[in-house]
């Protein structure tokens, strides 16, 4: 173990040590001198020189220990390499009934597999949570050899792509739980819906991608919004109507050419062979926006003619979705991440009971009777 400071200029304060040392020199007692008659005809000498000399000692020495105590505190001093805390932590999922086991194992600190990790006796907290991230999150906070013992349902949700990588053996506990019934995703492709009516060359981009998804035809330009499910196509740099406006807010899809605020930042999405950008897509509000980077055509934007547009769009306007649920026994962390770092320990809770009881003994000494007075 060794002590280090974390602000070492604290240590400056060490200066106010001349406060006690002058007090005690102005305070040290003065001898009146006293003439004698028998000591009249006695040949006077030279007088010894008046040597510096503290009173008090004890009284000098607690309160210079107690600025020396105020100036470590200051410095903010830590106690590197302590023993850790290998005390064992169950974290549980939200959601879990754990009562059975939390009464094998009372001694143990239970917590909610959560942001903030809140102890076990609070209420769960509440809506999905991502267990995967959370566990490395709780990996590095804790000690290295702190055992960890984990609770998640089976099958298990909010997992990432691959297991988690911890620095230590996790004991891994599935719960068997009834998985949710999940949406059914559209068995369908979403319609085009033309706010706007197209130049030549859009119109037959937008009706070949309409007759690929679902073997319709694109129907008819309209001012009317799109309905649920439908995609807007807005294939025109002019501002988007109000209502338009508030319908891609509100969470709608748009694909076209409107303007765009000249801050916003938009990240590419789709590029051609040639790697240059087709689409990128904007947030407004809770919606997405499409925006072609050149005109909707095959001769301003090769990417058009590529065969396989027509399903790289419909994977943009509709993702497939992602596996919600997981196996639990398949998602078990592994070893191989960095160990946490070990973190030091405060000493200013000491310091501060330290600094406490000196002064109330600086105090004692110098109140006492015996001094006479008060300093």
């Amino acid at each position: 173990m060794s002590l280090a400071l974390l602000f070492p200029l604290g240590l400056l304060a060490l200066a106010a040590w001349l406060v006690p040392l002058l007090v005690h020199l102005a305070r040290r007692h003065q001898y009146a001198p006293l003439d004698f008659a028998a000591l009249r005809w006695l040949r006077a000498k030279v007088r010894p020189r008046q040597r510096v000399r503290f009173d008090e000692w004890p009284l000098l020495l607690v309160r210079l220990a107690l600025l020396a105590a105020l100036a470590l505190l200051l410095a903010r001093p830590v106690l590197q390499g302590s023993a850790a805390d290998t005390h064992p932590v169950v974290v549980v999922a939200p959601g879990l009934d754990v009562s059975a086991q939390q009464a094998r194992q009372p001694n143990a600190d239970w917590r909610w597999l959560a942001p903030g990790f809140p102890p076990l006796d609070r209420p769960a907290p509440t809506g999905a949570q991502p267990l995967a991230s959370l566990l490395r999150e709780l990996d590095q906070q804790l000690p290295a050899g702190a055992p960890l013992t984990v609770y998640v349902p089976d099958p298990m949700p909010g997992a990432d792509a691959e297991r988690p990588r911890l620095s230590r053996n996790v004991r891994w506990q599935p719960l068997a739980v009834a998985p949710p019934t999940a949406a059914r995703p559209p068995t369908s492709a979403p319609r085009l819906h033309l706010g706007v009516d197209a130049d030549a060359q859009a119109q037959r981009v937008f009706s070949a991608v309409q007759r690929a998804w679902n073997a319709t035809p694109l129907a008819p330009a309209t001012a009317a919004v799109p309905g649920t499910g439908d995609i807007g196509v807005w294939p025109s740099t002019t501002p988007l109507p109000p209502a338009w406006q508030a319908w891609l807010e509100r969470g709608g899809t748009l694909l076209g050419t409107p303007s765009v605020p000249h801050d916003a930042t938009g990240a590419v999405v789709l590029r051609d062979a040639q790697g240059d950008p087709v689409l990128s897509e904007y947030r407004v509000g809770r919606g997405r926006l499409l925006r072609f980077h050149a005109a909707v055509s095959p001769a301003a934007s090769p990417g058009l003619r590529d065969p396989d547009f027509p399903r790289q769009l419909l994977h943009l306007v509709r993702p497939v979705a992602a596996p919600q649920w997981v196996a639990a026994s398949a998602h078990a962390p592994v070893r191989g991440a960095r160990a946490p770092t070990p973190q030091p320990r405060d000493l200013a809770p000491w310091l501060l009971g330290l600094i406490v009881l000196l002064f109330a003994l600086e105090r004692w000494l110098a109140t006492s009777p015996r001094r006479g007075g008060t300093a």
